[in-house]
């Protein structure tokens, strides 16, 4: 087995933020204990994860962007807004490769071109490449999402995020809301559910009495997820919707059933799309801040390709972002 960072620390009787500062040239290490360092790693045959210094001719590094399900469970805004930050800090000497996980079978990782992996995934279905990339000792980072594996990864706070959301609803007033979420089963849906439950639940509102409706965070789906909503439960005055996409169709749906936004119905999303500031929706919202997601992602992945140690995982304030589209709900 090849010598690790951890190996050589332990010859060497230093820790691994010493030996990973000589080897990468970075931070405090007096030259004498630096030189043992290297040394020791001569001799133990040390080779830098994937090659991550050098790993061809030229000195490119290429950096794999692994995505699931980019059309039927996700946003395209979301993808879009993580290669933004993504692009915003790649170093030149290294290029970027977009992989569909849908149409990539595990053992392609035996014969990919990449040295490291930032990872966009919520299915379990991807589990299996992304463990035999851990046998071949390829750096990964997790971008939005958890995984079940010892990966770092880079979030945000979901759940306080669509609690801020609940909260202001219940500050204006508003206790008939229904809830639009997230396809039922994936993380996502799953940490924003606790956290708008917990709001209300803390306020002393009975979780279990607003009705709750699924969507795919696509406009069509929140649209219709509305219409049911509203048709079935013509008491509610709010919708909390999962994400901005399908906050724009409830906001549609309203306007066809003839329902006055703030005035009559008041509605907020999650993301802070671009759309989401236009004047005919105005929509209240948790800025989620994905760009922060891609570049905050690649500056760990950079810095566990170079030194080989772990980086911690890392969770992002949500700020709460408020338009036209919520108001205080009107007394009969």
């Amino acid at each position: 087995m090849a010598a690790t960072i951890k190996d050589i620390a332990q010859k060497a009787g230093v820790s691994n933020a010493m030996v990973s500062r000589a080897l990468s040239g970075r931070g405090p290490v007096a030259p004498a204990k630096k030189e043992r360092i290297l040394r020791i790693a001569r001799e133990m045959g040390y080779v830098p994860p994937r090659m991550a210094i050098a790993v061809s001719p030229s000195g490119i590094r290429t950096i794999g962007l692994c995505v699931s399900s980019i059309s039927r469970s996700s946003s395209p805004y979301v993808l879009h807004q993580i290669l933004v930050g993504v692009y915003d800090v790649l170093p030149p000497c290294c290029r970027l490769l977009i992989q569909n996980l849908d149409r990539l079978k595990p053992e392609a990782v035996c014969s990919s071109p990449c040295d490291g992996y930032l990872i966009l995934s919520q299915q379990e279905r991807d589990l299996d490449f992304f463990q035999l990339a851990i046998k071949k000792r390829i750096p990964m980072v997790a971008i939005s999402h958890r995984l079940p594996l010892d990966v770092p990864c880079v979030t945000t706070d979901e759940a306080g995020g669509i609690a801020k959301a609940m909260e202001l609803l219940l500050d204006y007033g508003h206790r008939r809301i229904g809830i639009i979420e997230g396809p039922q089963g994936e993380e996502t849906t799953l940490i924003r559910h606790a956290g708008w439950w917990t709001a209300a639940k803390t306020r002393g509102l009975s979780p279990r009495q607003l009705p709750v409706e699924s969507g795919n965070y696509r406009y069509r789906s929140g649209k219709s997820a509305a219409l049911r909503l509203l048709q079935k439960h013509r008491e509610l005055t709010a919708l909390l919707c999962f994400n901005d996409e399908m906050a724009l169709g409830a906001l549609d749906a309203a306007r066809e059933l003839g329902l006055a936004v703030p005035d009559q119905l008041s509605l907020t999303g999650y993301d802070n799309w671009d759309f989401a500031g236009h004047s005919d929706a105005y929509l209240t919202t948790v800025e989620r801040n994905t760009v922060q997601l891609g570049a905050e992602g690649t500056h760990l992945l950079m810095e566990y390709m170079e030194t080989g140690i772990r980086p911690r995982d890392l969770c992002l304030e949500n700020r709460l972002v408020v338009r036209r589209s919520a108001g205080p709900v009107r007394r009969s």
